[in-house]
């Protein structure tokens, strides 16, 4: 951390703007929505992208070689955040969330167009790589400024609600993914999947680019918005003012990564270590994505109600009691009803507390800092945990040959972002402690 000093934006009279329209959230998620299009679709075909490009392999050993270059472009997404985000900070929110679109989906398009391994040798897996980078550059740049825009113009009553439409946006997406990754899997044969049905994926996904990019630029500028200072800001618009809330946020997007990252990893974990068939494992990204967009949205609306903090409690408690047994009872049965109770179970518990962590983090935040403090605790979190959850649970499951290490390890995430969310400050504007006037 450091002792980064950002100039403050200029403010302007109360009320001199009304709150952002639904187009305009939906402008402001396609972002993220496109990343977990992306996630889905790259864990869904997970094998036959490592055949694409590491052919000759075990089927173990293409499903690790898929998943590390996935896992690749979590590694420029702290510098993503940084060199971005600060550019939010400085430049809007606008300008900044139009450039991380824009490098996202050239990553996409690059890497649906990225010839195999059989046409072009070594060059397949570089490019792969490289198209990874690129696209964990952009999206460590997306989380900050969008965050920041959803909460900055967002009614003040109504901020958690707003800022659930960031999570909600890639359940839906999610369910996009996996309806796409089945019907393509449907109609194309084994071969013609390994050939293009993967890339058809992508591409399609693609097709949202030149729309999103058109809304991001009608978007109003969120920065300079006046906003009343709050009494649990630092006085100093520095990062190591922040630091307190930078690290405790930390710890809370990095166990929520965790839970979210392992919903998005169920279709695999269905395929690979509970040897289901494709449908069966597909059915556990739609149950995912269905339970999370319900659980974010209502989670969402309650911490508006009921206050951030409870919302960042009580929802984990459950979570936290719910891994072991949904995670004993699919390993047990390994049947279709078991895997979609238990996967749409800890999806809406795990999601419920989502919008409270992310709009209660960027509400700790001074509006100067925002973007970079929290893209950068963002991009640091998922780095280092969503970037490995997938390859740890499978290596990890692959070599004791215990089904049930990903209970295991999503549970200790999970209590380390019990721990933070009582250290946490309540940040919620319009919520009052009972016994207190509204």
């Amino acid at each position: 951390m450091t002792n980064l000093a950002v100039s403050a934006p200029a403010t302007e009279a109360p009320d001199a703007h009304p709150p952002i329209t639904t187009r305009q959230v939906a402008a402001g998620v396609i972002g993220n929505a496109l990343e977990f299009y992306d996630f889905t679709t790259y864990a869904f075909f997970a094998v036959q992208i490592g055949d694409a490009f590491v052919p000759g392999q075990s089927a173990f050993a293409k499903l690790m070689l898929s998943l590390a270059a996935f896992g690749a472009g979590f590694i420029l997404r702290p510098v993503g955040a940084l060199v971005i985000g600060h550019y939010a900070d400085r430049a809007g929110r606008r300008p900044a969330m139009l450039l991380s679109f824009g490098l996202m989906g050239v990553s996409i398009l690059g890497l649906a167009l990225t010839p195999g391994y059989r046409t072009i040798g070594l060059a397949a897996p570089v490019l792969v790589v490289f198209w990874r980078l690129c696209q964990g550059f952009a999206l460590g740049g997306e989380v900050g400024p969008t965050t920041a825009f959803l909460v900055e113009g967002a009614p003040l009553a109504r901020r958690g609600l707003y800022g659930a439409w960031q999570g909600a946006s890639q359940n839906m997406a999610s369910i996009v993914g996996g309806s796409v990754g089945f019907i393509i899997a449907s109609v194309a044969g084994t071969e013609a999947l390994a050939a293009w049905g993967w890339r058809a994926a992508f591409l399609l996904g693609a097709v949202v680019l030149p729309f999103g990019l058109i809304l991001r630029r009608s978007l109003p500028e969120t920065l300079h918005r006046h906003e009343t200072s709050s009494a649990h800001h630092p006085d100093q618009a520095t990062l190591l003012a922040h630091l307190r809330p930078i690290l405790l946020g930390l710890a809370l997007v990095a166990s929520t990564t965790v839970s979210t990252y392992l919903g998005n990893f169920m279709t695999t974990y269905a395929k690979t270590t509970l040897h289901m068939s494709a449908g069966s494992s597909l059915s556990a990204s739609i149950a995912n994505g269905a339970a999370g967009v319900i659980g974010g949205l209502l989670g969402g609306f309650l911490s508006d109600r009921f206050g951030r903090k409870a919302l960042m409690i009580w929802p984990r408690v459950a979570f936290l009691a719910a891994i072991w047994p949904a995670f004993f009872l699919m390993v047990r049965d390994h049947d279709s009803v078991t895997l979609l109770g238990g996967t749409a179970c800890l999806a809406f518990l795990g999601s419920l507390s989502t919008a409270a962590i992310f709009v209660g983090i960027i509400e700790s935040l001074r509006k100067e800092v925002r973007g970079l403090a929290m893209g950068g605790l963002y991009a640091i979190a998922v780095a280092v945990f969503g970037g490995t959850t997938q390859p740890v649970i499978a290596w990890f499951t692959h070599a004791t040959g215990d089904p049930m290490f990903a209970a295991w390890y999503v549970m200790a995430a999970t209590v380390v972002g019990l721990i933070a969310s009582l250290l946490m400050k309540e940040t919620a504007p319009s919520w009052r402690p009972r016994g207190f006037a509204p």
